[in-house]
């Protein structure tokens, strides 16, 4: 069985270009759909305006939308990868407040069995209790 095909190398190169012209279009319309549904400062009509521009007339949606709020799409992708980076800082932050709270209150603890205003099994009590 002789199966011949007219498909000319050129034809191919071309067919490829529109089909990775289409994935990127698809691809475009995906972030920008997610960029205007995570978008906290444009309200819900903002939101469905913009969405609906981005559906029906994609190529003119995707386009305006990068080029009104491009920049915007930046800073927030920014925050959004530095949120980890600084809910770490902040952690880390409350955990050195915390464990320098618990030094004042076993230094407290022990000025107060210095004095004799505790027992010393009061003393351990409140320590254990403060230690966790």
């Amino acid at each position: 069985m002789d199966v011949k095909v007219n498909y000319p190398l050129w034809d191919l190169f071309v067919t490829m270009f529109w089909l990775f012209v289409w994935i990127v279009l698809i691809f475009l319309i995906v972030w920008v759909a997610l960029s205007i549904f995570r978008s906290h400062d444009l309200s819900g009509w903002g939101k469905a305006g913009w969405l609906a521009l981005v559906i029906l007339l994609p190529f003119i949606g995707v386009f305006a939308y990068l080029i009104v709020r491009g920049a915007h799409m930046a800073t927030e992708q920014t925050e959004q990868a530095n949120a980890p980076q600084d809910e770490a800082y902040r952690a880390y932050g409350r955990f050195e407040a915390q464990g320098n709270n618990r030094g004042d209150e076993l230094t407290k603890l022990a000025d107060l069995r210095d004095r004799g205003a505790i027992t010393d099994a009061e003393y351990q009590k409140g320590k254990a209790q403060i230690l966790g």
